[in-house]
């Protein structure tokens, strides 16, 4: 859903037909590298999703420092023969921004009543015969519980499906991170297997749980499997 008004609901949409990737036609150099629909905000209630902005960088730099025990566990890390990560939020933030204008990626600010809250990430995207997505998000510890990830994930999926044309998106959670696990299971992702020493995550290769959602599965749309609109 497009940015709205804060007390107005979600209203959920049947997932047009099946269509090819929109014709570039038209559109700079530049725009043909975007996927379709980005860049976009989108709000439910309180909880909203942006584009990641370099300003942003202060305020990402602070919440991790703010959750670095909340969140240390499920961290993403890179091997030793990976090379050197991005030394600072700044260069995060801008390896992020040029992923997305590629198409690549589509990293999102989780906002709270307009604050930054967290961070999702549409990774991996694409296209040919696969047509599908993996997502990556974390929220502050003093925003757990409220409803904001099941909604800002419920936001981006109902996006990527529609606007975005894409046929699936992928979740790998961590078996020991039952928070993460309550939000693919409130949502109604299927479980589709195991994979072993799938992801590098706080210093070593980690087994993760694979759950996927399909365009034919949620015609309504995941915002609709919500609830009520998350209060501010």
């Amino acid at each position: 859903m497009a940015r709205g008004s804060q007390g107005r609901s979600h209203r959920a949409r049947r997932r047009p037909a099946a269509r090819r990737r929109p014709a570039a036609r038209g559109r700079s150099p530049r725009e043909q590298l975007l996927s379709p629909g980005w860049p976009v905000e989108l709000r439910h209630g309180a909880v909203g999703v942006r584009p990641l902005r370099r300003r942003d960088a202060r305020t990402w730099a602070r919440l991790r420092g703010e959750n670095a025990e909340w969140l240390g566990p499920w961290e993403a890390t890179l091997p030793r023969e990976a090379g050197q990560p991005a030394t600072s939020y700044v260069g995060m933030i801008s390896t992020l921004r040029r992923r997305a204008r590629h198409g690549q990626a589509m990293p999102f600010v989780v906002t709270w009543n307009g604050e930054m809250v967290g961070l999702l990430t549409v990774n991996g995207i694409t296209w040919g015969s696969a047509r599908w997505a993996s997502m990556g998000y974390w929220v502050a510890r003093s925003h757990a519980g409220r409803g904001v990830t099941p909604t800002a994930v419920a936001l981006v999926t109902d996006h990527l499906l529609t606007t975005t044309g894409l046929h699936r998106v992928e979740i790998a959670i961590r078996p020991e991170n039952a928070a993460s696990l309550r939000v693919v299971e409130k949502l109604g992702f299927t479980e589709i297997g195991t994979a072993p020493r799938f992801l590098h995550i706080a210093g070593d290769w980690r087994d993760h749980r694979v759950f996927q959602v399909v365009a034919e599965d949620v015609m309504d749309g995941l915002v609709s499997r919500l609830g009520p609109v998350p209060p501010g």
